[in-house]
C-alpha cells in the first residue's frame, strides 16, 4: 500500500511540474505571442473599436477610411471604401477584414494605420500621456491614371502597370475582374464570408482576388521578351548584334536539340532572318530562336536574371511565390536546347507578369536601371505631420546605358515601321514599345496579347505593359494589347 501511495504522490508531482511549464511557456514565453495574435479576441476588438488611417489616392482623394460603426454593432468602427474609387483600386488598397485579415496596402502599411502610440519627441511627450494616433498613406497612383487603365480594359480581362522610370513609382496598377473590397470589411461575418467565396471563384476565368496586374506571373509574354534577348546579344554575345541568322518561314524538327514540333512565325510562309536591327522590328520569331540558342543558356539566363526573372519582385505590396516571373524553370524540365530556342521569343518556359514586364520596359527608358517600383508615396500623422517619404532607390543594373541605346532605338522602329506601326501612337508623344503574341490555352486555342513601351523616349516619364491574356486565335498584341497603352501613354503625357 505505502509503494503505490508513493507512486502516487511521484504522478501528481510530474502533474504539478508539467502544469507549471505549460503556465510558464504560455504566461511568459508565449505571451507576447499570444497578446498580439490577430485570433485573439481582445486583439479583435482593439483593432475594430479604434479608427484606422486613411488611405488616399495621390490626388488626394480618399481611398479607405474608418467610420463609427451602426449601432447595435459588436465593435465601434468599421472599415469602409468610398464606393467611387473601391473597385477601381482595391488590386491594390486591398481590404481590412476581421475573418479574412487584411490585404494590399492595408497589411503592407498596418503598423501606420492602426492606432499607435504618438512617437517620443521632446521631454513633454516623454512625461504626458496622449491619445493614439493614426497616419494616413499617401500613394502613387492618381485616379486619373487609374481611370485611364479601368476605361482602357473595359469589356477585356487582362491587366496593366504603369510606372514613372525614373524613380519606380508605379503610376497605374489595374486588373480585370476587379471587386469590391467593402463587403469584405464588413463587420457581420455572413456577409464577410459570401463575400470571399464569391470573390475567390472564378468570374472570367479569373478570381478577382488575385490581381493579374502582379500577383499572377503565369503568362508567356511572347514577343516582348525579345527585347531581353536582344539585350542578352549586346551585353553577352556582342559578336552576333550584326550577324544575320539564317532565314527560315518554318524551322523543321530537330533543327534543335530536343525539339519535336516545328517552330513557325505568326503569319504562315512568312520567312524572316539576318540581323538583330532587322528583326526586332518585325518580330521574326524563327530569327530570334535561333539567336537565343547562339547566345547559349549561361548568357540567356544571366541577361533574364539581371532584369528581375526567377526573383520575388520588390514591390511594397504582401508577397507570394506566384509573383516571381520564371525563366528556364524549372531547369529539371526546361534544360534541351528546343526551349531555350522558344523560351527566348517569350514562350514554353518563359512566364512573365504585367509588373515584370513593365519593370522590363523602365529599365530600358532608364538607362539599364529598374528602380524599385512601389505604391506609397508617403506618410503623414493625424497632425499633418511627415511621418516617412519614399526615396527612390535602384533595384539591378538590369543592363548598360549603350545596351538600352540600343534597344530603345530598335523599339523606336518597331512603332515607326515594325508589328506596332498601325497602333497610332502620337508623333509626338516619341512612343518605343514591342508588341507581344504568345500562345495559349490548351493545345494553343487562344494567345496572350502584350504589348511594353515608354514615352517621350528621349526623356521617360512612363514605362507601361498591358496584357490580355487568352484572346482569341486570331488577335494580335498591337491590335488587342496596343489601344491599352496608348491610351495610358496619352493619360500620363496629357498634363505636360
Amino acid at each position: 500500500m505505502a509503494r503505490r501511495i508513493r507512486w502516487l504522490g511521484v504522478g501528481m508531482t510530474l502533474c504539478f511540474v508539467l502544469l507549471f511549464l505549460q503556465l510558464n511557456d504560455i504566461q511568459v514565453v508565449k505571451a507576447h505571442q499570444y497578446a498580439n495574435d490577430p485570433d485573439n479576441p481582445t486583439v479583435i476588438a482593439a483593432r475594430f473599436n479604434q479608427p484606422r488611417g486613411i488611405i488616399e489616392s495621390a490626388d488626394g482623394q480618399t481611398l479607405a477610411k474608418s467610420v463609427p460603426s451602426p449601432a447595435g454593432s459588436l465593435y465601434k468602427y468599421e472599415r469602409v471604401y468610398p464606393e467611387q474609387w473601391a473597385q477601381l483600386f482595391s488590386g491594390v488598397v486591398g481590404t481590412d477584414s476581421i475573418d479574412f485579415s487584411n490585404y494590399g496596402v492595408e497589411q503592407t502599411y498596418n503598423r501606420f494605420l492602426v492606432a499607435h502610440s504618438r512617437p517620443v519627441k521632446t521631454l513633454k511627450d516623454l512625461l504626458t500621456t496622449s491619445p493614439p494616433i493614426t497616419d494616413t498613406i499617401t500613394l502613387t497612383i492618381s485616379t486619373k491614371m487609374q481611370e485611364a487603365a479601368k476605361a482602357a480594359l473595359a469589356g477585356k480581362v487582362g491587366a496593366v502597370v504603369a510606372l514613372d522610370p525614373q524613380t519606380g513609382s508605379v503610376l497605374a496598377m489595374y486588373s480585370n475582374p476587379t471587386f469590391d473590397p467593402n463587403p469584405l470589411a464588413s463587420l457581420d461575418g455572413k456577409t464577410e464570408a459570401n463575400a470571399f467565396a464569391i470573390d475567390n471563384s472564378k468570374i472570367f476565368g479569373y478570381p478577382p482576388l488575385t490581381s493579374l496586374a502582379y500577383e499572377d506571373a503565369g503568362f508567356a509574354p511572347g514577343s516582348t521578351f525579345k527585347t531581353v534577348t536582344t539585350a542578352a546579344a549586346y551585353d553577352h554575345a556582342p559578336q552576333l548584334v550584326n550577324t544575320p541568322i539564317p532565314a527560315f518561314a518554318t524551322i523543321p524538327v530537330n533543327y534543335f536539340q530536343g525539339q519535336a514540333t516545328t517552330l513557325s512565325n505568326d503569319t504562315p510562309g512568312e520567312s524572316c532572318g539576318g540581323t538583330i536591327a532587322v528583326m526586332l522590328p518585325i518580330s521574326c520569331d524563327t530569327g530570334y530562336a535561333i539567336l537565343g540558342t547562339k547566345i547559349g543558356p549561361a548568357g540567356m539566363l544571366a541577361e533574364a536574371q539581371s532584369f528581375g526573372f526567377n526573383q520575388q519582385p520588390p514591390i511594397d505590396l504582401p508577397h507570394s511565390r506566384f509573383e516571381i516571373s520564371d525563366f528556364l524553370q524549372p531547369p529539371s524540365q526546361c534544360s534541351a536546347q528546343v526551349f531555350l530556342a522558344f523560351s527566348s521569343i517569350g514562350q514554353k518556359c518563359t512566364v512573365a507578369s504585367p509588373l515584370q514586364m513593365a519593370m522590363v520596359a523602365s529599365a530600358f527608358a532608364d538607362n539599364g536601371v529598374i528602380m524599385t517600383p512601389h505604391v506609397m508615396s508617403q506618410i503623414r500623422d493625424s497632425d499633418g505631420n511627415l511621418v516617412e517619404t519614399y526615396q527612390p532607390k535602384a533595384w539591378k543594373q538590369a543592363t548598360s546605358a549603350a545596351t538600352a541605346a540600343a534597344v530603345t532605338n530598335l523599339m523606336k522602329e518597331v512603332v515607326t515601321q515594325g508589328t506596332a506601326d498601325g497602333v497610332g501612337f502620337l508623333p509626338q508623344d516619341d512612343v518605343a514599345a514591342k508588341t507581344g503574341t504568345a500562345q495559349a490555352g490548351a493545345g494553343n486555342t487562344s494567345v496572350n496579347a502584350w504589348m511594353i513601351a515608354f514615352a517621350p523616349a528621349s526623356h521617360p516619364v512612363i514605362a507601361v505593359a498591358a496584357m490580355v491574356p487568352n484572346a482569341r486565335l486570331d488577335a494580335f498584341g498591337a491590335t488587342v494589347a496596343g489601344p491599352i497603352v496608348k491610351a495610358m501613354i496619352e493619360a500620363a503625357l496629357s498634363g505636360q
